[in-house]
């Protein structure tokens, strides 16, 4: 997948469990394991939010995208069912 999660290293950091975590952010231990290990397909912004805040930190230190293959990053639409002309401007 080419998006990353790190929240294990920001759980790290403020040496802080998963329990704790999913307790302050107001999901459930489950819901969160699965975004933690990347199975996850979405995340709401709120969540996102909620997450920095009680790990005081950016969006991107819990997320980062990594190339997973050749073609990746090509340009080409993946799963947000949009299409992007060949040769338009990006918007």
């Amino acid at each position: 997948m080419p998006i990353a999660v790190d929240i294990d290293v920001m759980l790290a950091k403020r040496k802080m469990s998963v329990g704790e975590l999913a307790d302050r952010v107001g999901i459930t231990p489950a819901n969160l394991a699965v975004l933690k290990n990347g199975r996850a397909k979405a995340v709401r912004f709120t969540t996102l939010t909620a997450l920095c805040e009680v790990l005081e930190c950016q969006p991107g230190d819990l997320l980062r995208w990594e190339p997973d293959g050749p073609g990746e990053g090509d340009g080409a639409a993946h799963d947000s069912g949009a299409s992007v002309p060949a040769g338009s401007p990006p918007r």
